[in-house]
């Protein structure tokens, strides 16, 4: 069994309503970021210095040095910067993604951070690379830092963002963690469930093109009109997605010695004031927003058709082609993944198989129909599937002339055909049925195996649309 573990589609074209309290248009979640004093530093037990998200370009780690500018412009986040930001943030919700060693070595930030109402969530025990770590030693990690976090804080992070993270850690820190939300990842505009470490974890994705972090890179802004203005730009474009009954959240990602500089707190100042003139914006942690869609927009319960075994597979997906399992069979066997979890993903992974097979295997679908208001029908023979299908276009309430003139069609079709006239009757009338039954009769045999295969493949659509949903 192949299974592709990232997923392509989300909620696609139709996301969920995210109802936001007071019918708000907009969520706008700021997040900063307190790692001033937990990172990389031979103080710390590290091997080098820090080189990462800071006014020097190309930094690199000094091995088994201090680095005297790199930590000046870090102590400029706590000393100076933080408390700009406070002032202009102290009055709105804003989530902070703390570094639990960075929180222990800042007593009178923390106080601020809880005196303004902020959320405090973990940003992990030390502002380092977690990619080339063991499960063990990320697992260690993550224990350590709620820990310590609740020393510090007081009450343990209903929130986790490692950043600089590995494959392994949103199962590790879901498994770790009471979380309400974890924010590794960068895939929606909106929460949404995954199954990380043995259970439904919520996950409320942060941002790398609204944060502040791009003033630190060669691919960056490099003045604080530019960061004002992608704000404002993509607020606009939300908004007007929220006015229009499809409401988002605006994640924006500040660092304290990033956006903490004058000359970016001034831009960023405006954007506030932007986002304030307009009605309908809920400012909220991320905690409030992983609360409201826990409460909004549950998990869905039962097995998704990617995770099923080949048994539940073949007996829930294994009519969807009349009669005819095999084909099934070989969707379980292609590589699928939650981008198939759909009606839309299973009936692309089922015709995939339809569409492969020789032609005299998907003639034996085609035969397998059963004829429209024949025998079948009147004997009562016919799938659930088929007999609901042709009772919702009036197939099972036909006069005795109308019955007689579908077996007469029936019989002239088969003969010239070799199979059975297919149409997808949820799509029709009886009256466009019997229109479409009068004209295709008189096409030549492969223009009508090509027509009823996509019929085939329309009515394997629409069955799915009413098992699993539009």
């Amino acid at each position: 069994m192949t299974r592709y573990p990232r997923d392509m589609t989300g909620y696609g074209a139709t996301p969920p309503a995210a109802n936001w309290p007071n019918g708000a248009k907009i969520a706008v979640q700021i997040v900063l970021n307190y790692e001033e004093g937990g990172e990389n530093n031979i103080l710390h037990g590290d091997a080098a210095s820090e080189a990462f998200l800071s006014e020097i370009t190309g930094a690199a780690p000094w091995v088994g040095q201090r680095h005297w500018n790199m930590e000046s412009i870090y102590e400029y986040g706590s000393r100076a910067g933080f408390w700009r930001v406070h002032r202009l943030l102290k009055d709105i919700p804003i989530t902070v993604y703390g570094v639990a060693t960075a929180l222990s070595r800042a007593p009178e930030h923390v106080a601020a951070m809880k005196g303004a109402g902020w959320e405090i969530a973990s940003h992990g025990l030390k502002w380092v690379e977690h990619k080339d770590m063991s499960p063990d030693e990320e697992r260690s990690q993550i224990r350590e830092a709620i820990r310590l976090h609740t020393e510090v804080v007081g009450t343990p992070p209903r929130g986790w963002y490692t950043g600089r993270c590995s494959m392994n850690t949103v199962d590790l820190a879901a498994a770790e963690g009471d979380f309400a939300y974890v924010a590794d990842s960068y895939a929606d505009d909106l929460p949404y469930w995954v199954k990380a470490g043995g259970k439904d974890q919520l996950i409320v994705p942060y941002t790398m093109d609204c944060n502040d972090m791009r003033f630190a890179i060669q691919a960056g802004y490099t003045n604080g009109e530019q960061f004002e203005s992608y704000l404002k730009d993509s607020f606009d474009m939300l908004y007007a997605e929220g006015q229009e009954g499809a409401p988002k959240i605006l994640s924006i990602g500040l660092h304290c010695r990033l956006i903490g500089r004058p000359g970016r707190a001034a831009a960023f100042k405006r954007a506030l004031e932007h986002f304030s003139k307009h009605e309908g914006v809920w400012f909220a942690t991320r905690e409030e927003i992983a609360d409201h869609w826990a409460k909004e927009h549950p998990p869905m319960q039962g097995v998704a058709p990617s995770e099923m075994n080949k048994d539940t597979f073949v007996a829930e997906f294994g009519g969807i082609f009349e009669h005819s399992a095999w084909i099934a069979e070989g969707a379980f066997d292609l590589e699928l993944g939650p981008t198939h979890d759909t009606a839309t993903g299973v009936h692309s992974a089922l015709a995939r198989v339809f569409r492969s097979a020789s032609e005299e295997q998907r003639l034996g679908v085609l035969t397998a129909h059963p004829d429209l208001a024949g025998k079948l029908a009147a004997a009562g023979r016919l799938t659930a599937e088929s007999t609901s299908e042709q009772a919702g276009a009036g197939l099972d309430m036909l006069t005795d002339e109308e019955r007689e003139g579908f077996t007469a069609l029936n019989e002239s079709y088969t003969t010239k055909h070799g199979f059975p006239f297919i149409i997808a009757v949820r799509d029709n009338t009886k009256a466009s049925i019997m229109e479409a039954f009068e004209r295709r009769i008189g096409n030549d045999r492969d223009t009508e195996f090509a027509e009823a295969c996509r019929q085939v493949e329309r009515i394997a659509e629409l069955r799915l649309q009413e098992k699993l949903g539009a």
